[in-house]
């Protein structure tokens, strides 16, 4: 055969098999992160039907500890809708984004809802316990008083602990820009020297006051930490963090802003924000790159 026809053949061949090879491992490469993605979306919808759940809970028990019919209608339809919300989600696929962010909306206002009926229940617990009290001062009854106000000590520490839930803090509005040199954003990762996550502490009047250790994670489309600034625990483990910082929280909105200095190649893709404080993971987000 002649050799004009048989080289352009073979390099024909060689074309077609590097295709090949490079097709595989684009797909087992987009595979795996898919993969990681997925792990991340069931995680966070796991965590938030377990705060539904919680909540249902929570509005139950506290119908068992006060005797007004309205309040007790008002607690009975708010469980019920809770309720409702926790169905939803378990019926959702964890990779239907825009139900699982609909529902995390819902997920808050329920959160807020409940912190009003906690600190409206608190308030009616110590009115009924000044009143106690004022009763045993005037008619003498100090072994009946003694009874209830160790009744309303149990409900109290009872309540105690549904006020830290109401109280877990809240990130809104993440953001996460890339930076280059001088500071200004940029599309390009191959120009960005820095990423810088905004977000704000949402106002809460019953989170405790003082300085919070807030801890945010990125992790990169291929389902890497980027950085190592320490570790923190979380959900009975411990895990590293991109970023740290100690911020003074007074019960209102406060702005954050952290910086990561890129030291490794950045690939494009989906990243994903996710920032911690007390022990629970307050928000997460997820940015595409090219």
């Amino acid at each position: 055969m002649n050799k004009k026809i048989i080289i352009p053949m073979v390099l024909i061949g060689l074309l077609l098999i590097s295709g090949i090879v490079y097709l595989g491992l684009s797909l087992n490469k987009q595979k795996q992160e898919n993969k990681a993605m997925q792990e991340l979306a069931e995680l966070d919808k796991k965590e938030m039907e377990n705060e539904y759940q919680q909540f249902a809970n929570q509005y139950s028990e506290m119908k068992t500890q006060i005797t007004n019919d309205s309040i007790v209608a008002q607690l009975t339809a708010e469980q019920e809708k809770t309720q409702r919300l926790l169905d939803e989600l378990r019926r959702v696929k964890s990779s239907d984004a825009r139900e699982i962010a609909r529902l995390k909306k819902e997920l808050a206002t329920v959160r807020a809802v409940l912190r009003s009926y906690v600190l409206e229940i608190d308030s009616l617990n110590r009115l009924n316990q000044n009143l106690t009290a004022e009763n045993t001062r005037v008619k003498g009854q100090y072994e009946e008083a003694t009874r209830q106000i160790e009744g309303l000590n149990t409900e109290k520490a009872s309540l105690s602990e549904k006020v830290a839930i109401a109280a877990q803090l809240d990130a809104v509005g993440i953001s996460l820009q890339a930076k280059d040199k001088r500071g200004k954003d940029t599309k390009k990762l191959s120009k960005c020297r820095a990423f810088q996550v905004n977000f704000s502490i949402a106002k809460n009047v019953t989170a405790g006051n003082g300085t919070k250790d807030i801890y945010v994670r990125i992790m990169s489309p291929s389902g890497n930490l980027l950085g190592n600034a320490g570790s923190f625990d979380y959900e009975n483990k411990t895990l590293q963090c991109s970023m740290k910082r100690s911020v003074e929280y007074g019960g209102q909105e406060t702005p954050v802003t952290m910086y990561w200095q890129v030291n490794q190649a950045l690939e494009a893709g989906t990243y994903n924000v996710s920032v911690f404080a007390d022990g629970n993971m307050i928000g997460s987000r997820s940015f595409t790159f090219n």
